[in-house]
Order: structure tokens, then sequence, then C-alpha cells
């Protein structure tokens, strides 16, 4: 999970989407330049790996415009259907650009081992090597512009659209060796080295897909992120903990989230609501996530039964491999009820076995208390 991308100071919101769209329209100018002069190469020298190159160019052209109607459409305001907005339209887009390279991979293997099949002789010349020379310049100058752009706003689209430039660069590049090998040894190898790219184009855009449906099924939080936003609650006078952070996703620079915070058993309900509210006001200045909700959990500061008993409790339990932790203890002397939560890695071969031998081994240190223990989640584990 990436985190939000934040604008510079003074830059407002909307420049996010002006700069995918600005860089959107560059990607498809070059690309239809490109194109068109590759397939006049292509066709005036019969070869089969320059026009391939030209289609390929043409549907980078196509995956830029799919990337501004998806930016377009991800910036629409939340509505009564959709009341946290539409930015996961833009991981719909780089979705739809990772199908075009995956189909733009298929299709130049299908004619690449036509050629092989039925062999047709190339006619190089010198202007058209010139011309494919500059668009690998053109194109690696492109790919890494376009995906620079995509990191530094978080855009998966725009990311994708660089790293498709850059095989184009290479696929180019490689063009221009056949040719080379054929001006001098007059062997002609584009065909097999078309085939040899196509598979390289589609494990590409296999992984995109991959990387692209990963995002919205939804991935772990992004342990940097947790990180600060715990650090920043965990600031505020009164926080002895900050647990439980979940972040929901609902688009490259939108994330809602819910946060458990320990603080004294001593604090009126007026104490609570102001430290609430300054918590979620800070966490949206420093890390743009809105906290939708901050449970409360209760730190037991006058009974020295219960603060013993807590601290016995933390030792029996960190005992345990693959325990990352507990929180949210609470005791209840006269009902003789304790709850905790015990957070288990996914590094453990059975979480469910770690989580019934804490709770044997706690049960077995206070066997007059009801224990209602809850497995809990570490949401940013790495």
């Amino acid at each position: 999970m990436k985190k939000p991308w934040q604008a510079p100071e003074g830059e407002e919101e909307i420049s996010r989407e002006r700069t995918i769209v600005r860089t959107g329209i560059i990607g498809i100018v070059a690309n239809v330049l490109l194109a068109a002069f590759k397939a006049v190469i292509g066709m005036m020298t019969n070869s089969i790996a320059i026009v391939l190159d030209a289609v390929n160019n043409i549907s980078d052209a196509g995956s830029s415009l799919i990337t501004i109607v998806g930016t377009k459409l991800a910036g629409r305001e939340p509505d009564k259907k959709h009341p946290f907005g539409y930015g996961r339209i833009e991981y719909l887009s780089a979705m739809i650009i990772a199908i075009i390279v995956l189909y733009a991979g298929l299709t130049s293997f299908t004619e690449s081992v036509k050629r092989i099949i039925h062999p047709e002789t190339p006619e190089y010349n010198a202007v058209s090597l010139i011309i494919i020379a500059v668009a690998v310049i053109v194109k690696i100058v492109l790919g890494r512009y376009v995906k620079g752009v995509g990191e530094r706003v978080n855009s998966d689209s725009l990311v994708n659209s660089g790293q498709d430039a850059m095989l184009d660069s290479v696929i180019s590049t490689s063009t221009l060796a056949a040719a080379g090998i054929f001006l001098v040894f007059h062997i002609s190898l584009e065909a097999w080295l078309g085939a040899v790219i196509s598979l390289v184009i589609i494990k590409a855009g296999l992984e995109m897909l991959r990387d692209t449906i990963s995002q919205i099924l939804g991935e772990r939080n992004d342990t940097g992120l947790t990180d600060s936003i715990k650090e920043t609650v965990r600031s505020f006078e009164g926080v002895q903990g900050a647990y439980d952070l979940i972040l929901n996703n609902y688009g490259p620079d939108s994330w809602n989230g819910s946060i458990h915070i320990e603080v004294p058993d001593t604090y009126s309900a007026d104490q609570l609501d102001r430290l609430i509210r300054s918590i979620q006001a800070e966490v949206h200045r420093r890390h743009r996530v809105i906290l939708t909700a901050v449970g409360v959990y209760s730190v037991s500061t006058k009974d020295e039964e219960i603060i013993a008993a807590q601290k016995r409790v933390r030792e029996i339990v960190l005992a345990h491999d693959h325990v990352k932790g507990m929180h949210g203890f609470y005791l209840q002397k006269e009902e003789h009820i304790m709850r905790f939560d015990v957070v288990v890695s996914f590094n453990a071969a059975d979480r469910r076995a770690v989580y019934a031998a804490v709770v044997a081994d706690v049960q077995q240190a206070f066997p007059e208390y009801e224990l209602q223990i809850a497995m809990d989640t570490d949401f940013a584990e790495e």
C-alpha cells in the first residue's frame, strides 16, 4: 500500500489531476508521432518488427488517453451512490492499460510466429535506422519522465505507461540490433527477435495486471505510513499507546481509517472529546488520512491489583513466539472478567495454535477469571 500523495506547499489539490493530464497529453503526442514515423519506415523496409513497434506506440497513445479519462472520472465529487468518491477508477484505468500491454504482446507474438513460418526479407536503409535510433532515445526519455511523474503523484496508470515506454525502448533497440546484423551478416533475425520481445511484453503485462488486481483487492498498510501515523497519535499528551490502525483506500489520494488509543482511566468525556478531535485534525494535516473513528482503551492508574495483573499477563503473552504485542487490557474484578487483544504474526505456521497457547497459559495463571481475548492483526506487517 502506497503513501498518499501530498501536494507541495501552496499547491492546490487539483494540481495532481492537472499534472497527470498534462503528462498524458505529452505521451499521446509523442507516441502518435513515433507511430507515424515507424509505420512509414516499416512499410518501406518491409520490416515486421518496425511495424509492430509502430502498433505498440499506438497502444501507448491509447494508454495515455485512458489515463487522462480515468483521472478525470476519478476526480468526480462524491455523491449519494458513491459517498467515498470515484478515486478507485484510477486502479481500473491501470488495469485496462495492463490488458492493452498484454494484448499487444500476444498480437506481436502471433505476427512474429507467422513471419518465422513465412519469412520475408527486410530492406533497411540509413534513414530508417537513424529514425529508429532517435525513437529509442525519445522512448527512454519519455518512459523515465512518465514513470517519474507517476511515482511522484502516486498514479499507477502513469507508472504502468512509463514502464511500457521503457519496454518500447528495448524493443526499438533490439530492432536496431537486428537491422545491423542483417546489414553486416545478411541474416534476418527480426522475426525471431519479435517473438522474444513479445514474450517480454506479455510478461510485463501480466505483472502489471497482477499488481493492479492486488491493489483493488486491498494490500497491507504501508509500514512507513502506519508507523508515522501512530507516532503522531502517541505524541499527544495522555496517549499511552496507539493500536489497531486500519486504513481503507478509496483511490491513490483518498484514505479513511480508524485507530484505538490507550488513555488513563481518569479522563473525563470532555477531555476525551477534545483529545480525539485534536488527533483527527493533526493526522489529516500531517498525513492526509481521515480518521473516521478513534476507539478508546482505558488504562488503570489507581488499582494496584489491576496494574500488577496487567504486567503479569503481558509477560506471559510476550513470552510466546510470533506474538507481536498486546493491548486493550481491562479487568473487571467483581465480575471476574479479563479482556485484552493479542497480536499474532502472519509468520506463525498456525496463528490459531499460537492464540490457543496464549489463552491456555493466561487461564492457568488466572483460573478465577473468564477470559475474553481477541486475536488481533497487524495490518502493516511486512
